[in-house]
């Protein structure tokens, strides 16, 4: 069975999209190749690192992109922007997209408080995302591997 592709977009690629790419990999890997990019990418924000990693993801391998590693080099069934910036910003020609959806979270970065306030903003956009993924693969007929 051949895989759909699908890209999670955000603007900076450094919270929200590595979080969903890592979770639709890790539960939906046998149905999904899932890619992530930002429109202004930057470093990874070491909170996502730490709550992924707290869910048991290995973000060692993950690195921040930009759109162009992408448009025009590979078709994706599903491009999924995570962010209103992304939303309005994405380039409104994407070739080979079948399905373009639009979930908004919460930048979390954008969060100034203590360190733990950080960690829970953090843990709960993971979380919304991770919900957002399952009730996606649900609508799909598509159980999560756990």
């Amino acid at each position: 069975m051949e895989k759909s592709r699908v890209i999670f977009l955000c603007t900076g690629n450094s919270a929200r999209s590595q979080m969903a790419e890592a979770i639709l990999r890790k539960y939906a890997g046998d149905h999904f190749e899932a890619h992530s990019a930002g429109l202004e990418p930057k470093a990874i924000n070491p909170y996502t690192i730490k709550v992924m990693e707290e869910d048991g993801f290995d973000m060692s391998a993950h690195h921040s992109k930009g759109v162009d590693v992408y448009l025009g080099k590979l078709h994706f069934e599903y491009l999924i922007t995570l962010c209103d910036d992304a939303e309005k910003n994405c380039p409104t020609a994407w070739p080979g997209v079948n399905q373009r959806l639009h979930w908004t979270f919460e930048d979390p970065s954008a969060f100034s408080g203590t360190d733990e306030e950080k960690l829970a903003r953090f843990r709960r956009v993971r979380d919304l995302i991770r919900d957002r993924i399952e009730n996606w693969l649900a609508e799909q007929n598509i159980r999560m591997s756990l």
